[in-house]
């Protein structure tokens, strides 16, 4: 699997938006700013750092699988819609450095009714695949007046 790289357009974050992963008023959160490439898929090249660490210069297992939830259900809000995470699984292949540019891609695979199942890889510098996930969203759908 090879990383994305053409024709990116920014993915428009809600205002005030305090979430961990993306969310611009968090001063603790990650931040995360995500791309939309014209398939479909999110891409977001970061560099997390230090203080996210578990083993020095790696990150946290926990962070990783936030990174990736985030860019699952990024996937998801791509497509216009609202929803939260449901089942997760994570891969970690290989250690994840902090400090060290990465570049996570996440892309809806699967959609039914209110079900929508996605999947994320993160990339080191080098390409190589650090960790990938796979999830399960749940569309959370206003409530109809009576």
């Amino acid at each position: 699997m090879k990383p994305h790289f053409d024709n990116l357009t920014p993915l428009a974050h809600a205002a005030q938006n305090r979430c961990f992963g993306c969310g611009e008023a968090n001063p603790q959160g990650l931040q995360l700013d995500f791309l939309l490439a014209e398939d479909g898929t999110v891409v977001c090249p970061v560099k997390i750092g230090n203080s996210f660490e578990g083993h020095p210069g790696f990150l946290h297992g926990g962070i990783i699988a936030t990174l990736l939830d985030e860019t699952m259900s990024k996937s998801v809000r791509a497509r216009g819609l609202t929803a939260m995470t449901r089942h997760l699984e994570v891969d970690y292949k290989r250690p994840v450095p902090s400090c060290t540019m990465i570049r996570m891609e996440g892309r809806v695979v699967r959609d039914e009714g209110r079900k929508h199942w996605a999947e994320a890889t993160i990339f080191g510098a080098d390409g190589h695949v650090l960790a990938q996930g796979k999830g399960l969203f749940i569309e959370v759908r206003p409530e109809r007046s009576a």
